[in-house]
């Protein structure tokens, strides 16, 4: 197994665990990854597997085409390239297809994204300032930033002064994350909590530092196997 992967940010629902607890989770369609490429220590001085996944792009360029031909995937349209490090290559070949069954319901990952982009915003959006006094004739200053610098000493504004500016699209990581359930069969992770970007944002998750919940009953996800069959036998019943 890698310890990451590559995918696609679904949405928001909620599901019940096996205890009867709810979670408000991320739906993530994560793979199918294909491994193109493995980093070992005698060559690359490290080691690390290299994955793929179709991105937001329809097609490869040519450099990509020709080092997707090494590992036999130059039929597979994979925009999005990603190494992960790794102690262990043990079971990974080049060409072979990494599905989400590795991120069982229990463990905790790590996953990291684009936020969203606000454009240009103020100090009240962006720092949560609470603006200027609403009275005593302060007709034009409920959003102002106010003082950004003394006159005579410093006689300037500090690097890193908090102010208006561009907020948002930046690369965000939310650590340890509870891994819900899984649907290797449809390529889908749920986990708990939110995760940064828009819904159909690239995503990466990867195994977290903390241990798996003990004693985690992972709840029957609708439209699985399972699902479906408890259904039908509540239905002949």
């Amino acid at each position: 197994m890698t310890t990451g992967m590559i995918g696609r940010k679904a949405g928001m629902m909620r599901l019940y665990d096996g205890s009867g607890q709810v979670r408000g989770v991320t739906v993530i369609e994560l793979g199918p990854n294909f491994v193109t490429q493995l980093r070992t220590p005698d060559r690359d001085g490290y080691t690390a597997v290299q994955v793929g996944f179709a991105g937001p792009r329809k097609r490869t360029n040519k450099p990509e085409h020709g080092h997707l031909r090494n590992a036999g995937l130059e039929k597979q349209v994979l925009t999005r390239l990603q190494e992960f490090r790794t102690d262990d290559l043990t079971g990974l070949t080049l060409g072979q297809t990494v599905t989400c069954e590795g991120f069982e319901p229990g463990m905790f990952v790590a996953v990291t994204a684009t936020s969203k982009g606000k454009g240009f915003a103020g100090g009240v959006k962006r720092h949560h300032f609470r603006g200027g006094p609403k009275t005593h004739g302060q007709s034009d200053r409920h959003r102002a930033p106010g003082s950004v610098g003394s006159g005579t000493t410093p006689g300037r504004t500090y690097r890193g002064q908090r102010m208006a500016g561009h907020m948002g699209s930046v690369t965000r990581t939310v650590l340890n994350q509870l891994v819900v359930a899984n649907d290797p069969a449809r390529n889908l992770l749920f986990i708990e909590g939110s995760v940064p970007g828009p819904r159909g944002g690239m995503v990466t998750v990867e195994v977290g530092r903390r241990k798996p919940l003990k004693g985690y009953v992972a709840p029957v996800v609708p439209g699985t196997a399972v699902a479906t069959a408890d259904a039908e036998s509540e239905a002949s019943a």
